[in-house]
């Protein structure tokens, strides 16, 4: 959209408010609310915040910053009947009107352009799974599953699937083309998975996605949470990440139909990068405490570093194709994880295995599961790091992802993550309920 479609689009609704929304460094969704009065000075990009609240950011005497909208996400709220109101996604700038280093949604559009500037395109198709609680009397998420459902269950089992239909419902109104919905393996855990597009879109809709999902939920009096570990004997929640590189004319890079797998020599490249640099990058993609307790051997989330394409233990996984529908699944990631960054290391972990021309290896195509530890060191099967301390260390020895987040993001990332060590317990604790459940 160009700025007179917008503003024609804010007229003929009848659109009272625009909510001006933007990501902070942690992945937390903020946003500026302003009448539709003052729509062209938010168009020109004149709506200043004070950068130094917002955490992460920047110090109190450089706190000038700007909303840029992105005219592309323009979107009018379905939920909101009177008064109406619309959304517009921001980048953020500083007071010379430069892009701000610490902003995500800039750090992702860097990575994308160098990717471009080489003749590739990151498709993303992301598959969030989320938990949803009843809440108590006062409005408080509690920790009671709202059924005992499993995998694919239906109603009367599944008691989630009026809440997860509007959800759908509002997506499809939003313009998501959403692919499919289920009810996942532990009670209360629900998937929605709407298709592949670009980078920057699939980080835009991921958090619309989240956002979205909590505002219905609530609706129909349950608390949805994207805590990646909520409770301890069941699966946790992953942020499953499809991936392929497409040309300039939209064809897809990782097909190549001689290939058992009708993989691409780049697709295997482009795999070798994310599984030699994993260890570097999961700090990124999995940023909390909770993260790890997810990452264990036996609740479908993987804890070796690893790809195969038939079964759901590795790393990667190779899902069977239909056509030219070729990708990679990466299993790692949680929705704790900021989008914008998690994307971008992703894709510069892929890119740096494209352009050194790296090998996977061969795949590992048993149960990982059922390995014992002897048989991972004969095998020299690499882990991802243990929990959150390790997972730093080894983001603070990353030149490659020092230099795709840049230094503000880098340092401010690492100095959190140390702060959340710092409250590490091998239990759920009431600290990490408190903290995530509703934060995430």
């Amino acid at each position: 959209m160009d700025r007179n479609e917008v503003i024609q689009a804010v007229v003929e609704n009848q659109v009272e408010f625009i909510e001006l929304q933007f990501t902070d460094i942690f992945g937390i969704m903020k946003s500026v609310s302003i009448p539709s009065e003052e729509l062209g000075k938010a168009l020109s990009g004149e709506i200043m915040f004070d950068g130094s609240a917002i955490d992460g950011f920047v110090r109190i005497e450089e706190s000038d910053m700007y909303l840029r909208p992105d005219l592309d996400t323009f979107l009018i709220l379905p939920w909101a009947e009177y008064p109406k109101e619309a959304r517009l996604i921001c980048d953020i700038v500083d007071s010379e009107g430069k892009d701000f280093s610490g902003c995500p949604r800039n750090t992702l559009k860097r990575v994308i352009r160098d990717s471009a500037e080489k003749g590739y395109t990151l498709q993303v198709g992301p598959e969030c799974e989320f938990f949803m609680f009843h809440t108590t009397d006062t409005g408080e998420p509690s920790r009671i599953t709202h059924d005992k459902a499993s995998y694919f269950d239906m109603a009367p089992q599944d008691l989630g699937g009026n809440a997860r239909k509007d959800i759908v419902r509002t997506l499809k109104d939003m313009g998501f083309s959403v692919e499919a919905s289920h009810h996942e393996n532990a009670p209360g855990q629900h998937e929605i998975d709407f298709r592949y597009s670009n980078a920057l879109n699939a980080a835009d809709s991921i958090m619309t996605f989240k956002m979205v999902v909590r505002l219905i939920a609530k609706r129909h009096g349950l608390h949805a949470t994207f805590m990646p570990k909520p409770s301890f004997g069941v699966s946790g929640s992953g942020m499953h990440l499809n991936l392929s590189l497409s040309s300039e004319d939209g064809s897809n890079l990782f097909y190549d139909g001689s290939d058992t797998l009708k993989m691409s020599k780049l697709a295997y490249s482009f795999m070798a990068g994310l599984l030699i640099h994993a260890r570097e990058y999961t700090a990124v993609t999995n940023p909390t405490v909770n993260s790890y307790k997810r990452l264990v051997s036996g609740y479908e989330a993987p804890a070796l570093i690893s790809w195969s394409s038939r079964n759901r233990s590795p790393l990667i996984r190779v899902p069977s194709i239909i056509r030219d529908s070729t990708r990679i699944e990466l299993r790692s990631p949680d929705s704790s994880a900021n989008p914008y960054t998690a994307i971008a290391a992703v894709l510069a972990a892929g890119m740096d295995g494209v352009l050194k021309n790296l090998d996977p290896g061969a795949p590992l195509n048993s149960n990982l599961y059922d390995l014992s530890q002897k048989e991972i060191d004969e095998k020299g099967i690499e882990r991802l790091p243990y929990n959150l301390y390790e997972a730093v260390s080894c983001l603070n020895e990353s030149s490659l992802m020092r230099d795709t987040l840049g230094e503000h993001i880098f340092e401010k990332l690492t100095e959190a993550c140390m702060k959340e060590w710092d409250n590490y317990s091998s239990q759920i604790t009431a600290w990490e309920i408190e903290r995530y459940l509703q934060r995430f």
